[in-house]
């Protein structure tokens, strides 16, 4: 670990970033170039204290975990990325696979899409990144492990989501998970991380071994989806899907679906994050 280098890097690329480009108004009373300490702690997601001794080269070898976030919250590119888990003594994570960072690109989208709930998923449906709505309407999605950090095993395995509606519409969302996983098989034939999730899937799930066995494929561009949220209830959404060209990463939109879907969406807003359950979406 170069901590001295790790220390100048870190301040360097906080230093260097605006305000406005991670959604945090720049006032006029604002001395600080670029980044305040405590904001790149907000965004990152740990304590102010780490940071500082962080960029004073006093810090323990930061874990591959809280890499990550540091990469997200100083939006660095993939090359700042990889320099900054060098200096920490660490691999770089791999350009493909389950252990990918969100995309600097997609990232910056979800500051840009402002007040409108959007996530960044792996193809095999794991949560990268999320704004601040994404994680007022649902939670935080990034911290979970095993294979509960996948949509679609958390999908067929745990029965609070299946109580959440009726049989015909779990069925329709059941389905397109299957065909959208298949499309992913498809593309990435042999890669042990898929064909280990879906094995310990048809071991686990009754209904997908079922599903799986039609063989349906179908890469998922638009859907509706329906929030449980602990304070304001069942929040409607509609999703758009957009890609990367190699189709490894997904930028996940969701709009509101009706005016009282819009009205609660304002009100989540407005209260901001408190502790709460995560919503469970279907």
């Amino acid at each position: 670990m170069q901590r001295e280098q790790l220390a100048d890097f870190l301040r360097r690329r906080r230093e260097a970033i605006r305000p406005a480009e991670v959604g945090i108004a720049d006032g006029p009373r604002r001395r600080t170039a670029g980044l305040r300490r405590e904001e790149v702690a907000l965004l990152a997601g740990m304590s102010v204290d780490y940071v500082v001794r962080l960029e004073q080269g006093r810090s323990s070898q930061p874990s591959t975990q809280l890499l990550g976030a540091l990469a997200r919250a100083l939006r660095l590119t993939d090359d700042e990325r990889n320099h900054l888990f060098h200096l920490a003594g660490h691999q770089p994570p791999p350009a493909d696979g389950t252990a990918r960072l969100a995309r600097t690109g997609l990232v910056r989208l979800l500051d840009l899409v402002g007040d409108t709930p959007a996530m960044v998923l792996s193809d095999l449906g794991e949560v990268l990144a999320q704004n601040r709505m994404s994680i007022l309407l649902s939670g935080d999605h990034t911290g979970l492990t095993g294979d509960r950090r996948y949509v679609a095993y958390r999908y067929f395995t745990d029965p609070a989501i299946r109580d959440l509606h009726g049989p015909e519409e779990w069925q329709r969302h059941a389905r397109q998970q299957v065909a959208d996983l298949r499309a992913v098989a498809g593309r990435r034939a042999g890669d042990p991380a898929v064909t280990g999730l879906i094995e310990r899937l048809r071991a686990a799930s009754d209904d997908f071994r079922r599903l799986w066995a039609e063989h349906e494929v179908a890469v998922r561009r638009a859907d509706r989806k329906t929030f449980m949220h602990p304070r304001v209830g069942r929040v409607r959404m509609d999703c758009e899907t957009l890609v990367t060209p190699d189709l490894g990463q997904q930028l996940l939109v969701l709009t509101p679906a009706d005016a009282e879907a819009r009205e609660k969406l304002e009100l989540l807003r407005v209260l901001g994050i408190e502790e709460f359950p995560a919503a469970v979406p279907h």
